[in-house]
């Protein structure tokens, strides 16, 4: 029986509250005492006898809050990425900390890497230009069926892109840290599965080269001038990650140069990305302003990861997908039933 807690949200900024608050609201709130986190109003007292901390994105928390938090018994970031959170910082607080790992937008940005990928081969920049121009019948597809897709990382997201590009008839090639199973490559139809070693094997060979890694002092840059110039002419780069998995100058010259057919970004190393930025004015750049994630399936299965965490709590258990330390614990059923 988990008793009743009384946890606090952090939203993000106005411009993006929602779906995130009303899920958060509807997953927590109807069990808890959820409060909404006022940054005008003191913080002291909003802090006061809280047990738990839903972080909206990670990057909502501040030092000052996690000196004011020494009864909170969780901090819970609402997403997956915790690049932008001080962990060490609340590391040294004591304060537990746990994320909504890959499985739960895994989705999301499968289904916007997968958009990228028709857009690029579709020449969309190209159509819309010759749209406005009144020019018709000229711009020339690529057909995905029997194009090379190479995923760098293979967890949620990329398997759930590996599902969806072989709808299309793609040949699929992987690299992780992890092993890949036999049912994995059974299920996904994949033509080569490998470790880090094969990363410029992968980039090498596919037309397509889509990332799915966690940025940490390991990933940074993994896609650098040297990677990029062992990459075919005509192949294309997506990112929805992290930004700053690429080196985003020797991008820009690799596809200002003609050295690389297209890249589609919804990540960048600076975010909000400048309106200027040469990058934004190649004809061969599909951009969005990282919302790969933000879903409405997204919102809602973080909140319910959050939720659990919170039950979990309550309950006198250990918080599920701890980032703060060792404990790397998962719930078999809810990986099952998201990824």
């Amino acid at each position: 029986m988990s008793k009743r807690l009384n946890v606090l949200y952090l939203p993000p900024p106005a411009h993006r509250t929602e779906p995130w608050q009303q899920a958060v609201i509807e997953a927590v709130g109807h069990k808890h005492a959820l409060r909404i986190c006022d940054y005008q109003a003191p913080l002291a007292p909003q802090f006061s006898l809280i047990d738990v901390v839903i972080d909206s994105g990670g990057s909502m928390g501040t030092r000052e809050m996690a000196d004011l938090s020494p009864s909170v018994k969780l901090w819970q970031i609402l997403g997956t990425g915790y690049d932008s959170f001080d962990l060490s910082y609340w590391q040294e607080k004591g304060i537990p900390v746990a994320n909504c790992p890959g499985q739960f937008s895994g989705v999301g940005l499968a289904e916007c890497a997968m958009m990228m990928i028709l857009m690029l081969g579709r020449r969309w920049n190209q159509c819309q230009s010759h749209l406005r121009e009144q020019i018709f019948y000229a711009t020339i597809g690529l057909e995905l069926e029997n194009q090379s897709l190479g995923l760098i990382g293979f967890g949620a997201s990329a398997r759930a892109l590996a599902s969806r590009a072989k709808a299309f008839g793609m040949r699929i090639s992987v690299v992780d840290i992890r092993p890949i199973t036999s049912e994995e490559i059974r299920e996904f139809g994949l033509e080569f599965a490998g470790t880090p070693e094969n990363i410029d094997q992968i980039i090498r060979e596919s037309d397509y080269v889509s990332l799915h890694l966690p940025l940490d002092n390991s990933t940074r840059h993994v896609i650098n001038a040297r990677r990029l110039r062992l990459m075919k002419p005509s192949a294309f780069l997506i990112n929805v990650a992290r930004g700053g998995l690429i080196e985003e100058d020797a991008l820009y010259l690799a596809l200002e140069e003609g050295r690389l057919a297209g890249a589609g970004l919804d990540v960048f190393k600076t975010e909000p990305i400048k309106l200027d930025s040469p990058l934004l004015k190649l004809p061969t750049v599909i951009a969005t302003p990282h919302i790969a994630g933000t879903t409405n399936g997204t919102s809602r299965r973080r909140a319910s990861c959050a939720a659990q965490n919170v039950d979990r709590i309550g309950a006198g258990l250990e918080p599920l997908y701890r980032v703060d330390c060792q404990i790397q614990s998962a719930d078999p059923a809810l990986v099952n039933a998201s990824s």
